[in-house]
């Protein structure tokens, strides 16, 4: 059973060259942690990260479908837009 603000954990089995386990097994050693400890927070890095993007990303949709205020209440034609003084 799961303490108060404790999250429930699940095993999970992955398929790692073995080069790369050994560097591991170093890497963890140095940093006294666990191989598993590290894979844990890298994933759980990636995955806040996407979501911080996601979040991101929708606020950014509703600001571009709002528009923006530049300060005038009046929107120019075309012919305004595109107006050619002095061009020749």
């Amino acid at each position: 059973m799961c303490q108060e603000g404790e999250a429930m954990r699940q095993n999970i089995t992955l398929s790692i060259e073995k080069n790369l386990v050994k560097k591991a097994k170093v890497l963890s050693a140095k940093r006294q942690t666990s191989i598993s400890q590290m894979l844990s927070q890298e994933l759980k890095k990636v995955v806040e990260d996407s979501e911080l993007y996601e979040r991101a990303k929708q606020r950014a949709l509703v600001y571009l479908r709002r528009g923006f205020h530049m300060g005038d209440n009046r929107m120019a034609s075309r012919e305004e837009l595109h107006e050619r003084k002095n061009i020749r």
